[in-house]
């Protein structure tokens, strides 16, 4: 029924209709009205402005806003939910911008891949806002919403407007099912699209055995709902397995899992995850592709260089302007499923990992600790992780030099 839903919402954005989405009620309780960008028209866009009333934006990938210099409207966002407005902007065709038919010429332009930064007049009247590039299986917001939903129609870009009563106040989920009936579009919920994405079941696009020095792996590649590549190396036969298996959740790390850095303890925990899968003879590694807990490897050695001025890792991530740890865990709940693997042994020090994947419907039966050596390089970071991050981290053994 779930997935009729989703599927029948998107078939109908692939022709151009309009259709709406609410989000939780423990978090806006709002509803908008999304339809696809690249089929956007003047009177799909008069049909917002007149009948849902909000605030019409244009949610857009990261990869978008990047092409076409898309900056964040203010450096300090103090936004409740962080909602990320870029400068507004008009396309450079249009003359006042505020038409139906001047905005439907800009969210197209915004969509075109042949775009550049200098089709657009800024301060504009459209809105652009970036989605998190996990989409609502990181923040369950429309923007990302709106975005998740381009993707599955194999887009990157959606127009989107709030809905009110017809007294002002915002239409809530009774309303928003009154008005889909009225209106005759889709309903849907984002809680429905995250259940969607998170029970997606794929395929892995090739798997191949990997002979290590602690034996011989499966090494399984997937590929994302963002397209990003994910990682699976398994021993055994997970969905054959009596006991649940044990799981390690390894976000990328090139500095430490490659190159064997004493800044970190990622390496070390990859290892003993390794041997400690092959001597059971069951489980499995989910390698993340989230480096520098998620702000990449670029970010992470400008982090790195607040370190060595005096920041710890918190600080650090937080100066460059990002929150202390920008990682998610839905895309290992996906990988676990694909997998067949519903219950756990997690081999894990971080409360959020287990938090994340129970909020999946992953259960863990079993936390297993991953203690690795403290060297003189790394035990400030430990005491970061430990005090800031809150992991279940011992300390008290010496420092090896």
């Amino acid at each position: 029924m779930r997935e009729e839903k989703i599927l029948h919402a998107v078939e109908a954005l692939k022709a151009g209709q309009l259709i709406i989405v609410a989000d939780d009620d423990n978090r806006e309780a709002e509803g908008d009205l999304i339809g696809l960008s690249s089929k956007v028209t003047p009177e799909a866009v008069n049909f917002m402005t007149k009948n849902a009333r909000g605030l019409l934006c244009v949610p857009v990938t990261k990869k978008i806003a990047q092409r076409l210099d898309l900056h964040a409207m203010t450096a300090e966002n103090s936004d409740a939910f962080g909602t990320a407005f870029t400068i507004s902007v008009d396309h450079k065709e249009t003359t006042t911008g505020i038409s139906a038919f001047d905005r439907a010429k800009t969210i197209k332009a915004l969509a075109d891949p042949n775009s550049e930064p200098s089709d657009f007049l800024r301060p504009g009247h459209i809105f652009p806002l970036i989605a998190e590039n996990a989409g609502v299986l990181k923040r369950r917001g429309h923007t990302e919403a709106a975005v998740d939903l381009a993707r599955l129609a194999h887009e990157e870009s959606a127009y989107i407007c709030e809905i009110l009563k017809e007294d002002g106040k915002m239409a809530r989920t009774a309303d928003l099912k009154a008005l889909a009936r009225k209106w005759q579009l889709d309903f849907i919920t984002i809680a429905e699209l995250s259940d969607y994405l998170t029970h997606q079941k794929k395929s892995a696009d090739v798997t191949v055995q990997l002979p290590t020095k602690y034996g011989d792996f499966k090494l399984s590649l997937y590929l994302d709902h963002e397209g990003k590549e994910q990682l699976v190396l398994s021993m055994g036969d997970l969905k054959k397995s009596k006991e649940p298996p044990l799981i390690r959740v390894h976000s990328e790390c090139l500095t430490g899992d490659v190159f064997g850095s004493h800044r970190c303890d990622c390496g070390e925990q990859l290892d003993q995850a390794m041997k400690q899968i092959a001597e059971a003879k069951i489980g499995a590694i989910l390698y993340l592709r989230q480096e520098g807990r998620g702000i990449g490897l670029r970010n992470k050695l400008k982090a790195y260089k607040l370190q060595e001025a005096g920041m710890d890792t918190y600080e650090a991530n937080v100066a460059l302007g990002f929150l202390p740890d920008e990682r998610h865990y839905a895309q290992a709940a996906w990988l676990l499923k694909n997998e067949g693997v519903s219950k756990i042994k997690l081999l894990t020090n971080n409360p959020e990992k287990i938090a994340e994947l129970q909020q999946h419907h992953i259960e863990i039966v079993e936390r297993v600790p991953l203690e690795t050596t403290v060297y003189q390089e790394n035990k400030h970071y430990l005491k970061t992780k430990q005090e800031k991050f809150h992991h279940m981290l011992s300390l008290e053994k010496g420092i090896k030099s």
